[in-house]
C-alpha cells in the first residue's frame, strides 16, 4: 500500500513539473518528458508489471489532459515500461549508465510512435524536420533531466524495499 502512495505522488509530481514549472523552463521550445522518466525507472528498477502499471497511469494522465485520442499515449507509454521491464531481468539494477541510455531510446521510440499516429496518418511526411524541431532536442532535454532523476527514483525505491523488508 506504501508503495501504491508514493508512486501516484510521484506521478502527480511529474506531472505538475513536466506540465507548469518545465514550461517556463523550455528550451527549443520542448520540456522534458518527466513522465517517461518515471516509467523507464520503474520498468528498470521493478519489473515489467511495475513498468506497464505506472506507463499506463502516465500515459492515461496525458491523454485525458492533452490527448486527442483517449488510450493513444497510455498505449505509447505501456508499451515503454514493459519494454524496459526487461532489462530489469538483464542488467544489474546498480548500474548507472543503462537506465540512461533507456531513457534515451525510450524517448525516441515515444517520437516516432507519436510521429506516427500524430502527424503520419495526417499526412505531414516530414519526419526530418519533426525530429530536428522536436524530437532531438526533447531527447537531449529528457536525458540531461534524467541524469539527476533517476538518482532520486533509485532512493526512493531503494527505501521502499527496505521497509517492504522489514513488514515482511
Amino acid at each position: 500500500m506504501k508503495r501504491f502512495i508514493i508512486i501516484t505522488i510521484e506521478i502527480l509530481i511529474c506531472y505538475l513539473l513536466q506540465t507548469t514549472i518545465f514550461q517556463w523552463i523550455a528550451l527549443a521550445n520542448v520540456v522534458p518528458n518527466l513522465l517517461l522518466i518515471l516509467t523507464v525507472s520503474n520498468g528498470f528498477l521493478r519489473g515489467r508489471k511495475s513498468g506497464i502499471t505506472v506507463g499506463f497511469f502516465c500515459g492515461l494522465l496525458i491523454d485525458l489532459c492533452f490527448g486527442k485520442i483517449i488510450g493513444l499515449y497510455a498505449f505509447i507509454y505501456m508499451v515503454i515500461g514493459y519494454a524496459n521491464g526487461f532489462a530489469n531481468v538483464v542488467f544489474e539494477r546498480d548500474d548507472q549508465i543503462i537506465p540512461i541510455i533507456l531513457v534515451g531510446i525510450s524517448d525516441l521510440f515515444y517520437f516516432f510512435l507519436s510521429y506516427i499516429f500524430n502527424f503520419l496518418l495526417r499526412g505531414k511526411l516530414d519526419i526530418f524536420f519533426y525530429f530536428t524541431r522536436i524530437g532531438l532536442p526533447e531527447i537531449v532535454y529528457t536525458l540531461l533531466i534524467s541524469i539527476f532523476l533517476l538518482k532520486l527514483f533509485y532512493i526512493v525505491n531503494k527505501h521502499l524495499e527496505r521497509a517492504e523488508k522489514e513488514e515482511a
